[in-house]
């Protein structure tokens, strides 16, 4: 993630300015996560909702000041407004349980059995999110699939630190309760649950 966040955070700036190609790098880094986020909230409007979020984005986007893993954060907070106004509008409430097969649009990969491999992983991991209680879902979301850390989740979800890293930590730790329980290999996916746990 820290990689992404430095290439990430030079091409902010040059989008900024007005660089096209810039700003198909800050959507290529950004826009899987923030996919997969929306997903988790507002399910199949995903890609209604997240083609409103990058439009605000792009209209703001001189406003922006900070980092790569900053830009991240705040990219998040103008999606979950919009699906937050979304739910509104359709007079529901979010449900994590929402969460689609394919929450991550990852790029291609030159080895196709790989591929399979992480995309079936994928979804095993997105079918336990799903599972967990709504708070415990949306920081595991932010964290795991969006990659904040937990002070920017916080902000994104306009709570204090201490109950979004807790909601976080619980939810990756039944995450990984349950990767122990069924014997699941700890793939490229379970190996981040659990790491990110000892993050939280």
């Amino acid at each position: 993630m820290q990689a992404r966040d430095l290439e990430l955070g030079r091409a902010v700036p040059l989008a900024q300015q007005g660089d096209e190609d810039a700003f198909e790098t800050v959507y290529r880094l950004v826009h899987p996560g923030l996919l997969g986020y929306l997903r988790g909230l507002v399910g199949a409007d995903a890609e209604d909702v997240a083609s409103d979020a990058w439009l605000e984005i792009a209209r703001d986007l001189r406003r922006f000041r900070g980092e790569g893993a900053g830009f991240r954060g705040w990219t998040a907070t103008i999606a979950r407004h919009r699906a937050l106004d979304h739910l509104r509008k359709q007079r529901r409430r979010p449900r994590t349980s929402l969460l689609e097969e394919n929450v991550l649009d990852l790029p291609g990969r030159a080895d196709t059995a790989e591929a399979v491999l992480e995309s079936e992983s994928t979804r095993w991991a997105v079918a336990q999110i799903a599972g967990l209680p709504p708070d415990q879902a949306e920081a595991v979301l932010l964290r795991v699939v969006v990659g904040l850390d937990g002070p920017a989740a916080a902000r994104v979800l306009g709570k204090r630190p201490g109950a979004v890293r807790m909601a976080a930590h619980r939810g990756l730790r039944r995450l990984s309760e349950q990767l122990s329980s069924v014997g699941r290999p700890r793939d490229a996916v379970g190996a981040a649950l659990c790491t990110s746990k000892d993050e939280a």
